[in-house]
Formats: structure tokens, sequence, C-alpha cells
């Protein structure tokens, strides 16, 4: 889902420059976020076997999608990746499947498979954010936008609903309350359970301030054990609310204190403050124009990604080891964000980092 959040700046510059209709083709997990991105027509679910996925997919399911494609009759793909990732089985799909113009960063000579080639000079070069990297991808059909913001909308229903969902578990919805997300899918980002009980009790008892753990399903037995290790004032709500109540409860967070996921693009889109607990895995995938103040972490080694451009980037960024952030700092960190206020508005601004 922070992959597509990321890219909505870039979607909307073709939406504006081009007045076309844009469908997007994402996996399951991207797709869950899409109906609430402004500029997205209409979405094509697909778990192909180049991604990450939940399902296994078969070559049937391939052809079944270039077939789909092909009844679409699209004019142009344009195929956003990041520094890490080879565009080409994409381009191939796009190139079975008919479609005219192909546009996408490449660092081998793509030859027919595109048609609109930009060279890849991330991350020997420089590294961009990834929302700056889609940006510049588009710019190479004349689009722009003058609102390079994330962006993410929801209904006064999603909002109402996720209000009585989380009054019944006994949140004051009428108070302040700051949201707390330690769920991850990759163990390596992970913020260890005993440390993220000491910063919640601490912030508790240095704040008073109401705190909600959320997550998704997978994350209940988590938020459990952390609302139970304190006496009072704190509320599990994993697996409670939809994508779309969750973004809600987002919006009307005091603070988000977050792993770096899907959940921090998520608060920037909605210009909800946030601490970030940022394990040194994507330089490029930072909190984008956030009220932010950033910690980061090292990764084991043994947890590190084998793609050896990724290698690459850790060599040259993150060959100094950083250390978990203590509980104390973090607490401080959120005690000064409350005592030093800004005023909410859609976005936010520069993000901090501390190591």
């Amino acid at each position: 889902m922070g992959d597509v959040i990321m890219t909505s700046p870039a979607i909307r510059a073709l939406k504006e420059s081009l007045d076309c209709r844009i469908t997007l083709l994402t996996s399951a997990m991207g797709g869950l976020v899409t109906s609430f991105i402004p500029g997205i027509d209409s979405t094509i679910i697909a778990d192909l076997p180049w991604i990450s996925a939940q399902s296994s997919p078969t070559p049937d399911n391939c052809y079944q999608l270039i077939r789909q494609l092909q009844d679409h009759h699209f004019d142009l793909a344009v195929i956003f990746t990041a520094y890490s990732q080879n565009p080409l089985p994409a381009a191939f799909l796009c190139w079975m499947s008919g479609v005219p113009r192909r546009l996408a960063y490449c660092r081998e000579n793509p030859h027919h498979l595109l048609t609109d080639w930009v060279p890849d000079k991330e991350p020997y070069s420089f590294i961009h954010h990834q929302t700056e990297r889609d940006l510049f991808l588009v710019s190479h059909l004349g689009a722009t936008t003058t609102d390079d913001n994330l962006h993410l909308s929801f209904s006064a229903d999603a909002r109402h609903w996720a209000m009585v969902k989380l009054h019944a578990i006994g949140l004051d919805t009428d108070q302040p309350w700051i949201t707390l997300h330690p769920g991850v899918i990759e163990k390596k980002r992970e913020y260890p359970i005993a440390l993220w009980i000491e910063t919640i009790r601490l912030i508790r008892e240095q704040t008073h301030a109401q705190l909600l753990i959320t997550g998704s399903n997978m994350d209940i037995p988590q938020a459990e054990q952390l609302a139970s290790a304190i006496p009072e004032g704190i509320y599990a709500a994993a697996g409670l609310l939809t994508i779309e109540e969750f973004i809600a409860t987002i919006a009307a967070s005091r603070m988000v204190v977050s792993v770096n996921t899907a959940t921090i693009h998520i608060a920037a889109a909605v210009g909800t403050p946030q601490i970030v607990l940022y394990a040194q895995t994507n330089p490029q995938h930072m909190p984008w124009k956030a009220r932010a103040t950033i910690f980061e972490f090292s990764v084991d080694r043994s947890a590190r990604s084998r793609n050896e451009v990724i290698r690459h980037v850790n060599d040259r960024l993150y060959n100094t080891w950083s250390p978990y952030p203590t509980p104390q700092s973090i607490a401080a960190a959120v005690r000064r964000q409350l005592e030093n206020p800004a005023k909410k508005t859609s976005h936010g601004q520069v993000a901090d980092s501390l190591k």
C-alpha cells in the first residue's frame, strides 16, 4: 500500500496533464488502498511471479491477464519501480498485451520492450525519494502537477463507523489520542516488543494521553499483549477497522508512532504528525513531506536483502551500526511534539532524521 500511496502524485500528474483515464495494475495488497486515491479510475488486481505476493501465480493467470489487458486497448503503460526492481517483466507483459507505448526506468537496453526508455542512474549516482523518482519518470511525457503532496480520501461514513468501533472498545473519541502501530510484515523492520512495552509505559506516564494500538488481523496477539501490559488508557484495535476506517482513524489521531510501513505514508497523506521507528532498509521510502521525527536503526546483516543493488546502498549508507532508539528518546520526542504543536493542515513539513 505504501508504494501505491507514494506513486499518487505521479498518477495525479498523468491525470492532470494528459486528461486520461487511469487504470492501476497492482497486487492484492496494493489494491486495498486504490479506492481512496484521487485520480485512479479503476484497478486491476494481479499477483505476478516477479513480486512478493500472498498467492502463487500460475502461467494460466498470466495468460488470462494478458487477454484482460488486450480487451482494454490501453494507449500507454507507465511502469513504476523502485531502483532495486527490474521493469522488464512488466514491460514484456505490456508488450504481449499490445500496449503501443511503454515507459519505464531501465539499466540495460530494453530494445523493443520499452518505447520510452529512461536510463536508471539510481542508486549509483544519486538517490531520489520514491515520489520524486516517479514524478521525474512521468515528466518525460510532459506530465507535471503543481501539487506533489500525498492525498487519501475517506468518507464521512467511514469516519463515523471508525469512531463507533473505537468508542465500543473504550476509547473516548471526544478526547485526543495517539495511535501506535507496531506491526510489520517483514520481521527485520520490527521494533522489539519489550522496547514497545517500555515506550508505551513512558508515553502514558509522561503525557497521560489515550493510546490506541492498531494493526491487521495478524497483529491482534501483539496488540493485545501490549494493551495488557499497561494498567489503563491503552486500547487494542488491531483487526477492528476497514482500510478506509483506518485512514479516518489516522486522520483523527493527535499523532502516530509507527514502524516504517504503509501507516507512515497514510499519516503523511492525511497530515498527521508522526514518530517513525525506521529500519534502515529503503532510504527512498521516508514519509514524504510529513511533519515527522525519524529514528533510524540498523537491520541485522543476516536479515539484509540479497539484492545486489540494495546491498550497494547498505554498504554505502548503512555501514555504521545504529542501535534501536531508546524508549526514553521516543517518549521525549512524543512529549516535544505535544508541547509544540503545529497547526494541523493537510500536510506537514520536512522530516527530521535521528540516528
